[in-house]
């Protein structure tokens, strides 16, 4: 079991995206409240969470402290935990535990929880270092709890087992990180104590901020100085434990900044072979402490570089540790230098960025094949004197990519601990930040802001994002405009609840969100996911920021602004005393009620009332049997027989059947209940009540029909019905074959509105009673808010959304994911965007994909993937969790050429055979198992074009010649 996963009662039936929405989930003897207390009372407590000192004989004895193990025995000696931090590790799989020599080596790389107990470990170190010792506040003076030698000598046996290990190559980042953090005879992470220390000293003595700030963002050796000011001029209004603390900092903070001593790696190097030896040695031999910063980093950076492309080929764990600990130790000496380079002319900034993401790959911020994908962008500059604005986008598009993908790393390796950790310890939300501002990418993202800001100035575009500091980071994804409230989460976005008025600003879209006026996301997940699509459709404005531009805009949180984006992606937002005349007739009611669609119910036959096999079923019954999803796969299951599974299909009629029945506690059937609500919500409008009164009335209702939906006994003729088919499509009773129950209404794919992933996809249910269920989960779920909200949008007769659904086996595919064959945002009309995860329901949910732009003779990496769990689907039914790394590609050379010949006979068959005079592009869902293409879905792909032709957002957006060439020498 996974840390803190809820215990559910039926994974048969767990959709994807609750599966990947990580409910925490704890007892009531063991409630996030509860922790909280027994934290508060560790910090109290003299001892702290430990319980006793006992010695731990080599075998297997224990013995009390004055009872020493036998001479010729051995063994070492320190402190036990008290039983609630035992109960909290045996029940809970919650680590506070801070003695290394206390675990066994495999039990604590615990590789089938994706590393949690070392991932764990550093985040325990990281809250002793910004509260105080956390728990061990008072413990940490428990004599003889933990001794020092023996937690270096358990560090190194720790390392050289793991590094033996043959599957590590995925882990290279999550091992450097935790090197800084695990005592071995290596280095202590300095720089996170120096931002530690000042953030204590900081909260403490509010005149310290700034310079806390100073040294948290932009830290350089001169910062010693000021500190050392700041306490001279304070020193009458400093107490003596303040001053003291003062002076561990300034400590701290030359020790951080010594300079390398070469000698100390020289050491290291004897563990290697002496090619190794010889080849690290010779990059070495340049570098002396009398360089330039520049200089001192561009010498530097390609042995870094040399470690890690050659890591898997130091033949020894000694090697690999020794190689390790070099690159921390010259990764700390190229972070100081960096904040000192100051280009001068644009070249050289290229030449620094261009350095700074090959430091990147160096420290596993990013994968090797992933800087070599863009690496020729970035130096495009080194054969050239002049670049077009072009030229200069595309090095900024790469390398503020690289800035992404690293912070994006950090997260993946991350996010899930930490966010379980802040159900009872907010503190632990800051560990993300810490590592991502100890890293190089803190110095790329100031170097790609740089040249952000340069390159607006000379095209003319620039984004206009209230008073937020290095706005070239933002980036428009979906067009549109928006007024109300800005909401800017931080931290989980789990128990949030969404108002169509609302503008969020948050770290990434949650895969279930209900409408909202606007959209600005720190990952952004990806181009195709459903949450994208449905924000195109509507014309929802979205945008990409940095982490550190949310922070900005905390302050405008609560606040009513103006938010747009062009088709072009330069963003404005701002307050609403400073909307123009014009920016504010663009919210008139006449224009927000203009959009409105209804439902074509004259199309639909409600009096096909018996299952469908999908042989029997065409494109051209989308809308009228069923939906689009069951009718174009059944139209590409006879146009590509070989790529798509058997199946078949409950008809709307089926529904609208069981809808005759009487609805339990009620005096009426489920169909009159559901058109008695409608006319009552006529009847409150009539009487002018509030459109919220309505609403509340309205889902109140709905949810009530939901919960009676799922509730209801389905006609027996109907059940033995899906008996027969579930022989004849599976040749097996119901019970044997695992499927997937895809919904599929009336309301999806029409050329206004996709309402992509707005009802409930079931997925892999295998037992009868199961798909029973599920049958009528699926039936139920066009009634949830979040469903209703987004159609209402634009229906004018909600009350004729009718579920059809689809039955299909899983193929338990290797990665799957999400074509759209068009260029979104990146590419030209006829190019493919292609979005991949790892697993079952790739791409769809909001995940990081690895997401493509592929033209005829080209493959352009948009982003790599960084969702760390995926979804396999066993033959016992059911989704088992699984985890990945991201040293390779999730797809291959022949996958993308499978999928261009793909889509080539896709827009050749498709309107041939369906006979239909749609000639856009389409959204496919697809999926390779042994690299065998898989088709699970097509449809119309929809976009709001009344967003991307607005007057207003194409004014914003200034005309500028992408072709005039810069001059590369020219002064910043």
């Amino acid at each position: 079991m996974l840390l803190l996963l809820p215990k559910l009662k039926n994974l048969a039936i767990l959709t994807f995206s609750i599966f990947f929405g990580f409910q925490l989930s704890f007892s009531q003897n063991h409630s996030p409240e509860k922790i909280k207390k027994q934290i508060e009372g560790f910090k109290k407590d003299s001892r702290g969470p430990y319980y006793r000192i006992q010695w731990f004989c080599n075998d297997g004895s224990i013995r009390a402290p004055k009872d020493y193990c036998p001479d010729d025995v051995g063994g070492i000696q320190h402190a036990t935990y008290k039983p609630e931090i035992e109960e909290l590790e045996d029940n809970h799989e919650l680590y506070f535990g801070n003695i290394l020599a206390y675990n066994e080596h495999e039990t604590f790389w615990d590789s089938n929880h994706n590393h949690s107990r070392i991932k764990q470990y550093q985040i325990v170190k990281y809250l002793q270092s910004v509260d105080d010792g956390w728990i061990y506040r008072r413990g940490q003076y428990y004599r003889g709890a933990m001794q020092s030698e023996d937690e270096q000598e358990w560090g190194i046996n720790f390392y050289q087992w793991v590094l033996d290990q043959n599957n590590i190559s995925g882990n290279f980042f999550l091992l450097k990180q935790s090197l800084k953090d695990i005592p071995h005879s290596g280095d202590s992470n300095l720089a996170q104590k120096m931002r530690s220390e000042s953030k204590v000293l900081a909260e403490e003595v509010a005149s310290f901020m700034k310079i806390r700030i100073k040294i948290h963002g932009n830290p350089e050796i001169k910062d010693i100085q000021t500190v050392k000011d700041f306490v001279a001029a304070n020193s009458s209004k400093l107490s003596t434990s303040q001053k003291q603390d003062f002076e561990t900092l300034i400590s701290t903070m030359t020790d951080y900044y010594k300079p390398i001593d070469l000698s100390t790696i020289q050491d290291k190097l004897n563990n290697f072979s002496s090619d190794q030896q010889s080849a690290i040695s010779k990059l070495l031999s340049k570098y002396n402490n009398g360089l330039s910063p520049k200089e001192k980093v561009q010498i530097l950076a390609p042995v870094m570089f040399y470690i890690r492309s050659n890591f898997d080929a130091f033949n020894s764990a000694k090697a690999k540790l020794s190689a390790l600990d070099i690159s921390n130790k010259l990764e700390n000496t190229v972070f100081q230098n960096a904040q000192e380079w100051v280009p001068t002319s644009l070249k050289e900034l290229l030449e620094k960025i261009d350095t700074l993401a090959n430091i990147a790959a160096s420290t596993g911020l990013i994968e090797l094949w992933e800087y070599e994908r863009i690496a020729p962008t970035l130096r495009q500059y080194q054969k050239a004197n002049q670049l077009t604005i072009t030229n200069l986008n595309e090095v900024l598009t790469n390398s503020r990519g690289v800035v992404e993908w690293s912070s994006l790393m950090v997260k993946a390796n991350y996010s899930e601990i930490v966010e379980t950790y802040m159900t009872f310890e907010p503190l632990a939300y800051g560990f993300i930040d810490d590592r991502i501002r100890s890293s190089i990418a803190l110095d790329l993202g100031n170097s790609v802001s740089q040249l952000g800001n340069f390159i607006s100035k000379k095209s003319a575009i620039n984004n206009d994002v209230a008073d937020v500091k290095k706005q070239a980071t933002i980036r428009g994804l979906n067009p549109g405009y928006a007024y109300g409230e800005l909401l800017v989460v931080q931290g989980s976005i789990d128990n949030i609840d969404f108002k169509k008025d609302n503008i969020y600003v948050f770290d990434r879209p949650p895969s279930g969100l209900k409408p909202v006026a606007g959209i600005m996301t720190v990952s952004e997940g990806n181009l195709v996911s459903h949450v994208q699509l449905l924000a195109r459709n509507l014309g929802v404005p979205n945008a990409a920021l940095s982490q550190d531009n949310l922070d900005d805009l905390v302050k405008y949180n609560g606040k009513n602004m103006f938010y747009a984006v062009s088709p072009k992606g330069n963003v404005i937002l701002k307050t609403e005393d400073k909307m123009t005349s014009e920016e504010k007739k663009l919210f008139s009611k006449v224009e927000r009620s203009s959009n409105k669609i209804t439902v074509p119910v004259d199309r639909i036959q409600l009096d096909q009332t018996d299952i469908l096999n999908m042989q029997d079923v065409g494109a051209s019954d989308s809308g009228k049997l069923c939906g689009p999803k069951a009718a174009n796969l059944a139209q590409l299951k006879s146009i590509f027989p070989e790529h798509v599974v058997n199946g078949f299909i409950i008809p709307f009629g089926i529904f609208r059947k069981h809808l005759d029945n009487p609805m339990k506690g009620e005096n009426s059937s489920y169909w009159e209940f559901l058109t008695n609500t409608y006319k009552q919500c006529e009847v409150m409008k009539k009487e002018s009540k509030s459109a919220s009164e309505i609403d509340q009335y309205q889902f109140s209702r709905l949810s009530k029909l939901r919960t009676a939906i799922e509730a209801m006994e389905l006609n027996a003729d109907f059940i033995a019905q899906l008996r027969s088919h579930f022989q004849k499509a599976f040749n097996t009773p119901i019970g044997e074959t695992p499927v997937f129950l895809r919904s599929d209404t009336n309301m999806e794919d029409l050329k206004e509105f996709t309402g992509a992933g707005l009802n409930l996809t079931l997925f892999n249910v295998k037992t009868e009673n199961h798909i029973i269920n599920g049958i009528k989960e699926v039936w139920a779920s066009p009634y949830t808010e979040r469903s209703l909200k987004w159609r209402q949008k634009y229906l004018l007769n909600p009350e004729y959304v009718f579920p059809s659904i689809l039955v299909i086996p899983g193929v338990n595919v290797d990665y799957s994911g999400v074509v759209v064959t068009t260029g979104i945002n990146a590419g030209k009309k006829d190019d493919l965007t292609i979005a991949f995860s790892k697993g079952a329901g790739g791409a769809v949910d909001g995940q990081i994909a690895e997401t493509r732009n592929v033209a005829k003779d080209n493959d352009q990496l948009l982003s790599p993937s960084r969702e760390p769990a995926y979804v396999s689907l066993p033959q016992s039914g059911g989704v088992e969790k699984k985890y990945t790394t991201f040293e390779k590609p999730i797809l291959s050379p022949k996958n993308i050429q499978t999928i261009r010949d793909m889509v080539k006979q896709v827009r050749k068959k498709m309107p041939e055979q369906t006979g239909s005079d749609y000639r856009g592009p389409y959204d496919m869902e697809m999926g390779f198992k042994d690299n065998k293409l898989w088709l699970f879905q097509i449809r119309p792909f929809v976009e709001n074009k009344k967003a991307k032709s607005s007057e207003y957002l194409n004014a914003i957006t200034p005309k500028t010649n992408t072709n005039q060439k810069i001059n590369l020498n020219l002064k910043l």
